[in-house]
């Protein structure tokens, strides 16, 4: 009879760690930023947090996949996908999907009721590019912004 006390105590001890354990990550991914938006049709990636993929809709130039993190939750997250490689004078029916390239979620706020990284940049180091600060794309409005200004 004591085994069975015992067997039960252990089992619904065992339920509550696994219960209160989902519980708590549950609570702690719901205090991580997302990525801010959509702010389009067709997107994927914006409103989720560590998103695997991103797409703007539209336009291949727009998408970075396979996209590791390396931080995520601080002042900028920072991650490497692939993405269309698009050189000078080419179209983008000539570009190359290539790996390496860098993205960097930044401006740490909130957007529709969310913390959220509401800027969003791509570049490809391997090309030369760097990453800056007054070129991105705000992630909650969808506006583009070149050295730090709105593009018409």
């Amino acid at each position: 009879m004591r085994t069975g006390v015992r067997y039960k105590t252990a089992v619904v001890a065992m339920t509550a760690a696994v219960v209160l354990g989902i519980g708590a990550e549950a609570s702690a991914a719901g205090n991580l930023p997302v990525l801010a938006g959509p702010w389009g049709p067709g997107q994927k990636g914006y409103g989720h947090v560590k998103p695997g993929t991103i797409f703007n809709g539209g336009d291949p130039t727009g998408l970075v996949k396979a996209i590791h993190w390396k931080s995520w939750g601080g002042g900028r997250a920072t991650g490497t996908g692939t993405a269309l490689w698009v050189g000078p004078h080419q179209f983008v029916a000539q570009g190359k999907f290539e790996k390496g390239v860098s993205i960097v979620l930044f401006q740490l706020g909130r957007c529709r009721g969310r913390p959220a990284y509401n800027a969003i940049e791509w570049y490809f180091p391997q090309h030369g590019q760097k990453f800056s600060a007054g070129t991105y794309i705000n992630a909650c409005t969808g506006t583009y912004y070149m050295d730090g200004h709105p593009e018409p």
